[in-house]
């Protein structure tokens, strides 16, 4: 069982108790309604980021949000449904840091043990604007790859994503 797991008590079909429960031999046990017998998948939440180059250096935004306010991230956020994942990279960047960007290829996917989140980041380019912070972030830093702040970065994936970001550079 996930931690999230226990958020969820209620069927969103019928409003009966859920109860978690072996559903298929070999598989995690599932959230089934104890009324209707509905299955509660808990499926992952889609992150879309993006790694935008710049002349001198890589964007990067100071969180203003929890969790891990004050720490440095590339621009990137949830996917709405039935979005596209790519046009969500491309929205979270013109609304952390006020710019239309292009994406250029897909970096890479990344996902951890126990975590809900799933991670795909792109590398783009800006098209236009000049970033500046918006509401969700306090700070933009277009970073060398050099200073990158290994220790001041917020998510695994972030680490992650730009460590895989440089290896490519250098190949």
């Amino acid at each position: 069982m996930h931690q999230h797991d226990i958020e969820f008590r209620f069927c969103p079909v019928c409003g009966g108790n859920l109860k978690l429960q072996q559903v298929i031999p070999d598989e995690p046990k599932r959230l089934v309604c104890q009324d209707c017998q509905f299955i509660f998948y808990l499926d992952p939440k889609l992150v879309a980021c993006s790694i935008v180059e710049m002349r001198e250096g890589i964007l990067l935004v100071k969180r203003n949000i929890e969790p891990q306010k004050g720490k440095w991230v590339i621009p990137g956020g949830y996917v709405d449904r039935g979005e596209q994942v790519d046009k969500a990279a491309i929205r979270e960047t013109k609304e952390e840091c006020g710019i239309d960007i292009a994406i250029e290829r897909l970096l890479g996917i990344y996902s951890y043990p126990g975590k809900v989140q799933v991670v795909v980041v792109y590398v783009a380019h800006p098209l236009n604007g000049t970033p500046r912070a918006r509401q969700e972030t306090s700070e933009i830093w277009i970073c060398p790859p050099e200073q990158i702040p290994w220790d001041e970065l917020a998510f695994q994936s972030t680490v992650d994503a730009l460590r895989e970001y440089i290896q490519s550079k250098e190949e």
